[in-house]
């Protein structure tokens, strides 16, 4: 907007310019040539012949420039066949012939007869009383003074529409800047409610800017119920599939053969299936409500102390370190769904060593988890991600662990990496979430 007021100002002030520039000097050059008519109408009627028959005045012109040399002003009266009569000031110098063959009317024009002294001449062609020949009368004054005039009105409206085209850019970027700061004033609570810090648009604004903010809290409203609609949807086919499900693992542990086992591992994995879509349809819904802030130390505690028991016969022992203050921006519920499923893969497929670090980096809580195993190989990495692909068959589990951390991760914006432990060389996986303020 400020760009689109400086191309429309800009041109405008300066062709205003242009053509005060012009008017300007024209009523000044105008003035000039009625002052040097002025004198050439005294001239002409001063004038007349002596018995040689050449002209003479009969009253001296009053202005005292004309009989100082050089002074800047002069008259000079000629005619064909004759010596020309001219001011004392042009002492030893001639003005120019006519421009043009009849100048019954006045002509005016610029001369530069005279060197380092521009004129500005008037003259007119005149029969006097009883005269048989035509004499042309001229008045020319040095243009020093008009030429120095224009400077000043030129510079005068060079300053005074500099100035006119500054102020006026000013207003306009001060207008625009006034007049779009309820925009700024939206956006920076959009990025609140994204962040978690507000539900709404809650601020007053201009009339202009109200029914925007009403629609995005229509929207954000909208949006809600939807994302409760489905969470609700999920939960209920979820539960009603529970139910089913428990029959089947009933029926089949009831059997000792192979069709049993089966069913039953099938089952298991339908199961963790539908936990996994609750997860997320849970982590969809509490998202929504992003203000919720959880410590990550006394949930990471917790779960250590949980996996630690299922583990002891193992010999696992899990050490944390790190920031104790870091708070994370979602659910602890959440939170606890995506640490208790990377311990416990690190317990369950390491040599018996977990550690977990706590940093806090800007915007962003990062969580290491490092076991002493054999690691994974770099390319097989992005393999675990997949829904229910397992590297180790040996152990227990059906490989949704990575993926229901991953998309729970997504969710708030986070992210998860699978690396190489330097220090115990087994797997190490970098968790990193949203840090709340």
């Amino acid at each position: 907007m400020i760009a689109l007021a400086a191309a429309w100002i800009v041109p405008l002030l300066g062709l205003g310019g242009v053509v005060l520039d012009r008017v300007l000097v024209n009523a000044i050059t105008e003035n000039f040539d009625r002052q040097l008519e002025f004198a050439l109408t005294a001239m002409v009627s001063s004038a007349d012949l002596d018995e040689q028959g050449e002209v003479r005045f009969l009253r001296p012109l009053g202005d005292q420039r004309f009989f100082e040399p050089y002074s800047g002003l002069y008259w000079q009266v000629t005619a064909e066949g004759q010596e020309s009569f001219r001011s004392r000031s042009l002492w030893d110098r001639l003005l120019g012939p006519a421009p043009a063959p009849d100048c019954r009317e006045p002509c005016r024009y610029a001369s530069r007869r005279f060197e380092g002294e521009p004129l500005r001449v008037v003259g007119r062609h005149a029969r006097l009383p009883g005269a048989q020949t035509v004499f042309y009368f001229q008045v020319a004054e040095s243009t020093r003074d008009l030429d120095q005039q224009v400077s000043q009105i030129r510079a005068f409206l060079f300053w005074f529409l500099g100035l006119l085209a500054l102020g006026l850019l000013s207003l306009s970027a001060l207008q625009s800047t006034y007049g779009l700061s309820p925009l700024g004033r939206v956006s920076r609570a959009i990025v609140a409610i994204r962040s978690g810090e507000a539900r709404r648009v809650d601020e007053d604004f201009p009339d202009e800017i109200a029914p925007l903010v009403g629609e995005i809290n229509e929207l954000l409203e909208h949006g809600e119920e939807q994302a409760a609609a489905a969470q609700r949807h999920a939960g209920n086919l979820a539960h009603a599939l529970k139910t089913p499900m428990s029959v089947l693992m009933g029926e089949a542990q009831a059997r000792a053969d192979p069709l049993a086992e089966t069913v039953e591992a099938q089952v298991n994995i339908m199961r963790r299936h539908v936990d996994h879509q609750l997860a997320r349809a849970r982590a969809m819904g509490r998202r929504g409500d992003s203000a919720a802030r959880t410590a990550v130390w006394p949930s990471l505690q917790a779960i250590a102390r949980t996996v630690g028991r299922i583990h002891a016969a193992r010999g696992v022992t899990i050490d944390i370190a790190g920031d104790k203050a870091a708070v994370f921006r979602g659910e602890q519920q959440d939170l606890e769904e995506m640490l208790g499923n990377l311990i416990d893969n690190a317990a369950l497929h390491g040599g018996g060593r977990v550690f977990v670090t706590v940093a806090r980096s800007g915007e962003t809580v990062e969580i290491l988890i490092e076991d002493d195993g054999r690691g994974i190989a770099e390319a097989d990495r992005d393999k675990l991600f997949a829904r229910g692909e397992r590297l180790d068959t040996d152990k227990p589990g059906t490989g949704l662990g990575l993926a229901i951390v991953r998309d729970v991760a997504e969710i708030y914006g986070g992210a998860v990496m699978l690396e190489e432990s330097e220090d115990l060389g087994g797997l190490l996986v970098r968790l990193r979430l949203p840090a709340a303020g």
